[in-house]
């Protein structure tokens, strides 16, 4: 009998520890969205500072209007380019970008990622 009752003493500490763990799991996955909520963008169109640091694989192409470095006296400049991202995010990754708009640059040509 006591082989019985030693049984039913595992199956309930197993039965506990399983509920634990699935209890576990969904915290860690709750919390885990929130902090992905917390990374939005601050507004549609513009790039702040601090930059992400990490993005989402997600594809949602923008444009974005990205600084070349160059500067000149007359004109015309080629002080900004296009360059087309897999998303927003990524584009503001991008230090030299200050802002983009939704789909891909008109020019043909690879999407950064």
């Amino acid at each position: 009998m006591t082989a019985q009752k030693n049984n039913q003493h595992m199956q309930q500490a197993t039965a506990v520890l399983l509920i634990c763990i699935s209890i576990l799991m969904l915290v860690l996955i709750l919390s885990t969205q929130n902090v992905l909520a917390a990374q939005a963008l601050p507004e549609p169109g513009t790039c702040t500072d601090p930059r992400p640091q990490v993005c989402t694989m997600d594809y949602n192409p923008v444009c974005a209007d990205r600084d070349t470095g160059i500067r000149c006296i007359k004109a015309p400049c080629p002080a900004t380019e296009k360059k087309t991202y897999s998303n927003a995010c990524h584009a503001c990754a991008d230090a030299k970008v200050r802002s983009f708009r939704p789909g891909a640059c008109d020019s043909p040509g690879p999407v950064a990622r």
